[in-house]
């Protein structure tokens, strides 16, 4: 039991991972019928409303925040949900989930670049071998999958810079996030509310101006889309996010990062499970990944 306090960041950042992984499958398909915008918006609000519940009876709804603190969080919201799960969602319709979680794996380095810039993080060499093992494992995992033909899709370029641009919000939001919580008494969970508030109100003025068609507010009326959508806000969006507070929280920021990033290995057994083959290929950069996980988590 020590050792797993000792790196809950940690391990919190894998579930998180594993919650990802899975979701993003789902999302590809509810995102044939909703835009990224509009299906952002709402399993943000959904999962706004699980927080406010799950606080109001812990009694921490209102806690005392230092306002730096509270900019600091809303900044990252505004980037990191807003604009980043914004760019990921249109980047899974594009180039779908695989390739979508490959440009994901810049996130870590971007992360580790900025909080060594904006925040003094340094991270021993170990670390920083551990953090490239890590994506090149989960790229090699990806990338057995792409053919030229799908490179070729009419949406790959499109599809290609949302990829990065989601990459370089979800850094973005990390270190903005980090620069709160690190030395901090802020509850990972109450964070996690108003980053998604912060976010929920840059996509409300974006909608604004934008305008929602009918028909994409009809597919959200459909009880099995709208029973999918909770249930995935739940997992996603109300775990996935609170882990990843509590892996920014209690692990350093590249290293959080890394370990969130490692969704793509979690997709090898889904595929399996779905009938798919896994090639030696794919099984040596699970290896690969794995020994960089095992690097990060031997840090010091």
């Amino acid at each position: 039991m020590t050792v797993l306090f000792e790196f809950r960041g940690e391990l919190a950042a894998l579930g998180a991972a594993l919650i990802w992984a899975i979701a993003s499958i789902v999302y590809t398909q509810m995102g044939r019928a909703i835009s990224p915008t509009l299906l952002n918006l709402a399993k943000g609000l959904i999962a706004i409303a699980l927080l406010l519940v799950t606080l109001l009876v812990q009694n921490q709804l209102f806690p005392a925040v230092a306002w730096s603190d509270m900019s600091w969080l809303l900044l990252s919201g505004a980037v990191g949900v807003g604009f980043g799960d914004t760019a990921y969602f249109q980047a899974l319709q594009d180039i779908g989930p695989r390739r979508t979680l490959v440009l994901e794996s810049l996130s870590p380095p971007l992360t580790a670049l900025l909080a060594l810039v904006f925040l003094q993080e340094w991270l021993p060499p170990l670390a920083w071998l551990g953090i490239v093992l890590t994506i090149t494992g989960v790229v090699w995992v990806v990338l057995e999958r792409l053919t030229e033909q799908q490179k070729q899709h009419t949406f790959w370029r499109r599809g290609v810079i949302c990829g990065l641009l989601a990459a370089l919000g979800q850094a973005s939001g990390a270190v903005l996030s980090r620069s709160a919580l690190a030395g901090s008494d802020i509850n990972p969970l109450w964070s996690t509310l108003v980053r998604l508030v912060a976010g929920c109100l840059v996509l409300l003025v974006w909608l604004a101006i934008r305008k929602v068609s009918p028909s994409e507010l009809k597919a959200l009326k459909v009880p099995k889309n709208a029973g999918i959508l909770v249930l995935a806000a739940f997992f996603s969006t109300y775990l996935g996010i609170w882990f990843q507070q509590i892996a920014l929280k209690y692990a350093v920021a590249g290293v959080a990062q890394s370990l969130s990033a490692t969704s793509p290995l979690f997709v090898l057994p889904i595929a399996a499970l779905t009938g798919d083959r896994v090639s030696w290929r794919a099984l040596f950069g699970v290896l690969l990944a794995l020994a960089g996980i095992w690097l990060l988590f031997g840090r010091g």
